[in-house]
């Protein structure tokens, strides 16, 4: 069995509230990054016209690692963050040593239903990435980011579509590779955590549904596009698409059902 490596801990990513379901194994969080279709990154603004406020952005990422193609989620990996040239972000980047940046991802895998409101919860899985951002100028390196966060949308696709990309769609594409200072996450996989004089009590647990109904993503049938000349889908993307849903599926209910 390999090492199980872990994000050192420091003041900016140790967690408090309910530090036992805190996890800082490099593998873990690596995962949840890497399954989470959406990554929510923060960062300040150096503009005064920006306003107080940090920026969030809704954004496509991946894990991953130019110089190590081949490292597991377990190794140190830096984040790939797709954008557009002209963004906010990217300026600020160019500008800077680095911007320093949040990266967040959460997935919820169940709703966990108790007798009382007040024990009402999520298993869900969450992590937090701190790190710098900046602009990719190496073509090698930015043809390595794109390839891996398009196969992260869908396994094979890059393949499976008109690549590589064109001078015009590599000049107005920005990738940010964050530099990976530090990382938390939690894994809460606990059920209902009723009080005793609920459980005890036939009016409430005769009334009350108790239970988890757990909660995964689904990937639709894909539907053609108008100008779509492929008559049968191709055979990678049948695959994925049911693949990621048994996954998706046997996770969560078996977590429920563990419970």
């Amino acid at each position: 069995m390999g090492r199980t490596l872990v994000y050192p801990k420091a003041a900016y990513n140790t967690a408090h509230r309910h530090n036992e379901c805190a996890t800082y194994d490099l593998r873990e969080i690596h995962t949840i990054i890497n399954t989470t279709k959406i990554l929510h990154v923060s960062f300040n603004s150096t503009d005064p016209a920006a306003g107080p406020y940090p920026a969030i952005l809704p954004m496509i990422g991946q894990m991953g690692s130019f110089t190590h193609p081949s490292a597991d989620l377990n190794e140190p990996l830096e984040c790939y963050i797709h954008g557009y040239v002209s963004m906010r972000m990217a300026s600020l980047a160019r500008i800077n040593d680095g911007l320093p940046v949040t990266i967040a991802a959460s997935k919820v895998d169940g709703l966990v239903l108790s007798l009382t409101p007040y024990s009402h919860n999520y298993i869900y899985r969450s992590a937090v990435l701190f790190g710098h951002a900046q602009v990719v100028t190496d073509a090698e390196e930015k043809l390595f980011a794109m390839q891996l966060i398009t196969d992260s949308v869908m396994s094979g696709r890059w393949e499976g579509s008109r690549t590589p990309p064109n001078g015009a769609e590599l000049g107005a594409t920005a990738i940010l590779r964050v530099k990976i200072a530090g990382g938390s996450g939690k894994i809460s996989e606990a059920g209902a955590d009723d009080k005793k004089e609920d459980l005890e009590s036939e009016q409430v647990t005769s009334r009350v549904w108790s239970g988890i109904a757990p909660v995964w993503e689904v990937i639709g049938q894909p539907i053609p596009a108008k100008t779509n000349a492929v008559k049968i889908l191709p055979e990678y993307m049948d695959k994925f698409v049911q693949g990621e849903n048994e996954i998706s599926e046997k996770h969560a209910t078996e977590l429920a059902k563990a419970r």
